[in-house]
């Protein structure tokens, strides 16, 4: 089919969601006549067994709240409470809270009730959201790569705060390396799409001395803190969605404006370049 008239006709769009991610995005950005291109910049890796997100999940009935800031950390979650075989979608304690509707999706998918989840998919409207926390206990699954703000802020509040890493990001494998620099270097991609923070120091990794590339394309995040890390690495984001979530992302970079940026290459075919 034609692509002729739709939204993002033209749009050459680099995905840099671990791969497992990516399908749903790209068949999105397909149907609205982009072409994408996904390669990942971050893997996902879990935590090591017998660590104190599993002393957590054994109790997990001493726990007032669990909060869950990323799809990724519902997964990570998830997958240690079937080896562990700790049932999450029975019982009365703990309610769950979600940081936007990935993520309760993932939990809802499993069971998971999920009780709380902010008007806007922020870490930090979470904070808003869980208003009265003293004397509460709380579980709090986060990445390794996730600052302090969250759990500093509940335990201002006088909660007792239980933080443990459920998974780390990891750079992609080095085969990553050659493609990305390839895309860029031979602007066989006009637009990167960022859905955290994690892919963007991940790109900017990859590319190394080659990272100025990215300066030639539109950038497109899914919200202030991703659209942070990429001026944090010098870059400025073109895009930043006000929904935050993919969806709201892809509805961006849309209302932008679709279409081959100029300077561009040809429109010939880029179909999945992404290594395997």
């Amino acid at each position: 089919m034609s692509a002729e008239g739709l939204p993002l006709a033209g749009r050459r769009i680099l995905v840099t969601r671990p791969r497992r991610q990516s399908r749903q995005m790209c068949e999105r950005l397909s149907r609205l006549g982009a072409q994408p291109v996904a390669v990942p910049t971050i893997t996902i890796a879990g935590p090591r067994p017998g660590g104190p997100l599993d002393a957590a999940l054994r109790a997990i009935d001493r726990y007032d709240w669990v909060v869950i800031t990323s799809a990724n950390g519902a997964r990570a979650v998830l997958a240690r409470a079937r080896a562990l075989g700790v049932n999450l979608a029975g019982g009365i304690r703990p309610r769950w809270a979600a940081v936007g509707p990935a993520t309760a999706a993932v939990l809802q998918e499993a069971g998971v009730r999920v009780a709380l989840m902010p008007p806007r998919f922020l870490t930090g409207a979470i904070i808003e959201a869980l208003d009265h926390v003293s004397g509460l206990r709380i579980l709090l699954p986060r990445t390794d790569a996730a600052g302090p703000a969250l759990g500093e802020a509940l335990i201002a509040r006088g909660a007792t705060v239980d933080e443990v890493m459920a998974y780390r990001t990891v750079l992609a494998p080095e085969r990553s390396r050659s493609e990305v620099r390839r895309l860029i270097g031979s602007r066989d991609v006009d637009t990167v799409l960022f859905t955290s923070a994690s892919t963007v120091r991940g790109l900017v990794r990859l590319l190394g001395e080659t990272r100025d590339g990215l300066r030639a394309l539109v950038i497109g995040c899914i919200g202030p803190v991703t659209a942070a890390a990429v001026a944090d690495e010098g870059f400025e984001a073109t895009v930043v969605a006000s929904e935050h979530t993919t969806e709201g992302l892809i509805a961006a970079l849309v209302a932008h404006g679709g279409g081959r940026p100029s300077g561009t290459r040809g429109d010939g075919n880029v179909r999945d370049h992404a290594p395997r």
